[in-house]
């Protein structure tokens, strides 16, 4: 079937949600679809209590080790067929409707090569109406904690969508390759939202379908490291060249306060290992450059069209207003230049 969807599941110490999972998701699929769960070497008996599910549809694959996210969504994405592909947290609760309304965007928005519905908290606020990107590369999910009401009723564009609950049609994760496995953790749908755009493909949201997403955003110290390289991966091999030079001072700038927040906050070990780790993987982010350039499709204008000044993020907390007006500033005179 042309809508058939392969649901892509993967779990670490996640076998408390599953049965949740399994009770909103499973109703809503069709016959024809799959659904993968690919547990990471948990320890607590995800893969037993997935396969206990016991439904035709469900097939469940163990990772020998913790091989991360993206490489685990490759596994369930290697081991379906369906065109449509679901990849959904363990800890994501599909309201009634949201799965046939996510579907019936495959052939209402043909120019889509994905989406991601209205993720929402469990309180019944907003998780993530969009993928917001700061031109510095920094992301985040946009409106999180905000009223509902507050939702576009329409279908939309974004940057990027939500890792939560995304949907992509198969054929445009094999053209560009699907996650890039070495992120491990965290940033791994902004670099794909944003090499999609790069190769003239459109990423949208669909608000009318909403998945609830028990959601907390962690400020342990590897997830600053694994935020930080991984920014710093997907600057380096998707910003086009003339982007990456207007931005040069900005950067180097912003690294001298993103250290200074490290310090304060308690994370500066991990933003020094994260710029290391980037030093000494600058061959690989060069291969990698010259792989996403053979795919590029779109002008220097329109990717950089995507990102923003917005500093509304929980990674940075509040910054003085002086900052926030220059750096606004800079991106406008920034989008001027690379519009002439």
């Amino acid at each position: 079937m042309s809508d058939a969807l392969a649901v892509v599941v993967v779990t670490h110490q996640s076998a408390a949600e599953l049965a949740g999972l399994a009770a909103a998701l499973l109703p809503q699929l069709d016959e024809a679809d799959e659904v993968a769960f690919v547990d990471n070497a948990s320890s607590d008996a995800s893969a037993t209590v997935a396969r206990k599910l016991d439904d035709p549809r469900i097939a469940v694959l163990e990772a020998p080790t913790n091989v991360g996210f993206g490489a685990a969504c490759r596994l369930g994405v290697n081991a379906t067929r369906a065109p449509l592909l679901l990849l959904l947290n363990p800890d994501a609760r599909p309201q009634p409707g949201a799965i046939a309304r996510l579907r019936a965007t495959a052939s209402e928005r043909p120019g889509w090569a994905a989406w991601q519905p209205a993720v929402m908290l469990p309180d019944g606020a907003i998780n993530s109406s969009r993928g917001v990107v700061h031109f510095l590369g920094l992301a985040w999910a946009g409106q999180c904690g905000q009223d509902p009401a507050a939702l576009p009723v329409t279908p939309y564009e974004t940057a990027f969508a939500s890792g939560a609950a995304l949907l992509i049609r198969r054929s445009a994760w094999q053209r560009i390759g699907g996650f890039a496995d070495s992120y491990f953790l965290y940033g791994e749908d902004v670099d794909l939202g944003l090499r999609l755009w790069l190769a003239g493909e459109r990423v949208g949201v669909e608000p009318r379908a909403r998945i609830v997403h028990d959601y907390e955003f962690d400020k342990g110290r590897q997830k600053w490291f694994l935020l930080e390289r991984n920014r710093w991966r997907t600057v380096l091999a998707l910003y086009p060249a003339p982007l990456l030079l207007a931005l040069a001072p900005a950067f180097a700038l912003s690294e001298l306060g993103l250290v200074a927040i490290a310090a304060r906050d308690g994370w500066l070990a991990a933003k020094l290992r994260a710029d290391l780790a980037i030093v000494t993987g600058l061959p690989a982010a060069v291969r990698r450059r010259r792989a996403v350039r053979r795919t590029r499709r779109l002008p220097t204008a329109r990717f950089a069209g995507l990102l923003g000044a917005s500093l509304d993020s929980p990674y940075l907390g509040e910054l003085p207003r002086v900052i926030v007006a220059a750096q606004a500033a800079y991106w406008r005179v920034v989008c001027l230049l690379l519009r002439t």
